[in-house]
């Protein structure tokens, strides 16, 4: 076990984020919808209940975005030439974030259907 302090894990975690940000731009993309369903979630007047579960989708979404990202890269670095298991691996990462995103869909199209058909209906 490490004996790290934890300012220093949270500066790596931070590294790794901005890292992120700066190289893969899928997770610039996700982070752009976060942000857009966010406002939408404050323009709509959401309860505390559909603000939890939007903040959580969004971190499970932008987490397995980061999860495939270091899939990939550690796939990279093990196995450089193509092969058959690395390639499956890759794929296997992507759609463990398809699913998320979809899922993320799914749950938007939940809460944000009915608050913007009220919001409608109230003009």
């Amino acid at each position: 076990m490490s004996n790290r302090p934890l300012g220093s894990a949270f500066a790596d975690a931070g590294d790794g984020i901005v890292r992120a940000l700066r190289e893969e731009p899928n997770f610039r993309i996700q982070l752009v919808i976060a942000l857009v369903a966010l406002a939408g979630a404050a323009w709509l007047h959401f309860s505390v209940a559909q603000w939890l579960v939007v903040v959580l989708i969004i971190g499970i979404v932008l987490a397995a975005e980061l999860f495939n990202t270091c899939l990939e890269h550690v796939v990279d670095l093990i196995q450089p030439e193509d092969h058959p298991l690395a390639r499956f691996a890759k794929h296997a990462g992507a759609g463990a974030v398809l699913v998320a995103s979809l899922s993320a869909l799914v749950v938007g199209l939940l809460l944000y259907g009915p608050a913007l058909a009220a919001w409608i209906h109230s003009r």
